[in-house]
């Protein structure tokens, strides 16, 4: 069982701790792979929100089959479809960048260039690639685990994420970025 896992279990048994280390552990990464769909972080949060008020209020039973983060990503992935279900596409929202607060200007400046072009360049992907590469890189699930959030086969997982790299790599070749090990 999985730290997340456990926190549930505890969190069934009573132990309200539990929940608090859920959300501690897992509220970030779910907003932004939430955001993936939705295309707005305010209603990403919502939708977070959501999904651990689903897990206090409807107390649905985990099975280890998964591992715990899979499991909520999936629920969370579920929520996103229909809330896009519900509403028509609403127009883009850019987010609002920051910048990184460190005494070399031109390195954090240069480093948050090749940021913005990379969200920029995940932006123009399908959105199938996009969803790969995301959980795959940035919350570092296994294809297995991937293919159980998606609903796809292993296989499939396995094609979008050499085809994601493949666009994601044409995409930043067009920004004027070299990258060898994509």
């Amino acid at each position: 069982m999985d730290n997340g896992a456990s926190s549930y279990r505890r969190f069934l048994d009573g132990d309200e701790s539990g929940m608090v280390e859920i959300i501690r552990d897992y509220k970030d990464g779910l907003m932004l792979y939430l955001n993936g769909y939705v295309k707005n972080i305010h209603i990403a949060e919502e939708l977070m929100e959501d999904t651990f008020v689903k897990l206090v209020v409807k107390r649905p039973r985990y099975s280890a089959k998964f591992s715990f983060k899979t499991w909520l990503y999936t629920i969370g992935r579920n929520a996103a479809i229909d809330y896009l279900r519900k509403r028509s596409r609403s127009a883009e929202v850019t987010m609002d960048e920051s910048l990184p607060d460190e005494e070399d200007l031109e390195r954090s400046y240069f480093k948050e260039e090749q940021k913005i072009a990379l969200h920029r360049a995940m932006g123009r992907l399908k959105e199938e690639y996009r969803q790969a590469l995301y959980l795959s890189y940035f919350e570092e699930l296994s294809n297995a685990e991937i293919a159980e959030v998606m609903r796809k086969s292993r296989r499939q997982i396995e094609n979008l994420i050499y085809r994601g790299k493949q666009s994601l790599k044409s995409e930043l070749e067009k920004e004027g970025f070299v990258y060898e090990e994509l």
